[in-house]
């Protein structure tokens, strides 16, 4: 770092993002990404005359997506918030509700203490269970910005929507932040509680389920002053933070919003399957509602077992930190892609001795 650089920065852990090699052709099944392409309603939204138009400014608003956003989970306009992938809005987040500081688990998305650190927000980190299940009355009266990933990450557990309730309803001084990045793949969205709690902040992406991770597209359902501080730290930093393309084409993905939902059926088809093959591997997979298994094997360390399927040309994620550094993350890819991963994961377990 350059001798320029603010003290109170040289300290700050950033977050790690998942490697994207470039040495050779790999089975990338480390970074959450749908193995399925947009609709092609979306595909054919960029035209010609869309990308000339990248000559003038986004609509700050996002008002087509935003209309089209609230129809789809029957709220105002006003209670939706656009942003530049979902990360932006949990940085907003940290900024206007962090005063009286933050919570979250101990095991969790890896970027809300790295939020924390960038905005002096104190964090508590709560212990899971011991199932790496997360206990909801842990969260009770806690009146700080509280974070809930559900399904959490990198575990894919859920928590049923009436166990959120209770926790938004034990915090009444608080804004509740569940950030539903996985909730398309078989959990409950808290989208419908929105309407009757006034310090809900439901945050959605469409890098999961929409098939969307490149064109970095966020946003989130709240109650409309919630929405109205978020769009005054938007405002006040980068008005234009959606382009004209995302805002084109995500407003298509809710048009073909069917299309999405089929392959999140095919993802949750592949998912089951997969997670009955590794457990007659000898595999514990945890209960996953996420487009991921987070897998361990006996006898084999998951830093070794990552290590080996790289090798082979395929590529998980590995978080190096207890209780979890003998766990995988795997991506659900496509049925040929899962093969693959399944077969070179048996190979390595016979290479080891473990079948």
């Amino acid at each position: 770092m350059s001798r320029f650089l603010h003290p109170r920065y040289e300290t700050l852990e950033a977050y790690t993002p998942g490697e994207q090699p470039r040495d050779r052709a790999y089975i990338k099944l480390n970074t959450n990404e749908s193995p399925y392409p947009p609709s092609p309603q979306v595909l054919s939204t960029i035209t010609q005359e869309e990308v000339e138009n990248l000559r003038l400014y986004s609509d700050p608003e996002g008002k087509i997506l935003c209309d089209k956003l609230a129809g789809l989970y029957k709220l105002s306009p006003k209670n939706v918030f656009l942003s530049n992938g979902s990360d932006d809005i949990l940085n907003f987040a940290f900024m206007a509700f962090g005063q009286a500081g933050a919570a979250f688990p101990t095991i969790t998305y890896s970027f809300y203490p790295v939020f924390g650190e960038l905005h002096g927000v104190p964090c508590e980190r709560i212990p899971l269970r011991k199932d790496f299940s997360i206990e909801p009355s842990d969260y009770f009266g806690k009146n700080k910005l509280l974070l809930i990933t559900n399904p959490n990450a990198p575990t894919g557990m859920a928590l049923f929507r009436m166990q959120i309730r209770r926790i938004v309803e034990a915090n009444p001084h608080s804004v509740v932040l569940v950030d539903e990045a996985y909730v398309d793949f078989g959990a409950e969205s808290c989208a419908p509680l929105v309407s009757e709690y006034s310090n809900l902040l439901v945050v959605m992406t469409y890098s999961k389920s929409r098939s969307l991770a490149g064109a970095r597209l966020g946003f989130a359902l709240g109650n409309a002053e919630l929405i109205a501080d978020l769009n005054l730290l938007k405002y006040s930093t980068n008005p234009y933070n959606v382009n004209r393309l995302t805002l084109a084409i995500g407003a298509a993905a809710v048009d073909s919003d069917a299309y999405f939902r089929a392959n999140c059926a095919r993802i949750i088809e592949t998912r089951e399957n997969t997670t009955k093959a590794l457990e007659s591997l000898g595999f514990c997979v945890l209960p996953s509602k996420a487009n991921f298994l987070f897998t361990k094997r006996e006898g084999i360390s998951g830093a070794a077992l990552y290590q080996a399927l790289k090798a082979r040309g395929i590529l998980i994620r590995h978080f190096n930190k207890e209780p979890i550094a003998d766990f995988i993350r795997v991506t659900i890819g496509t049925n040929e892609e899962m093969a693959a991963f399944l077969s070179a994961t048996q190979e390595i377990l016979r290479e080891e001795g473990l079948l």
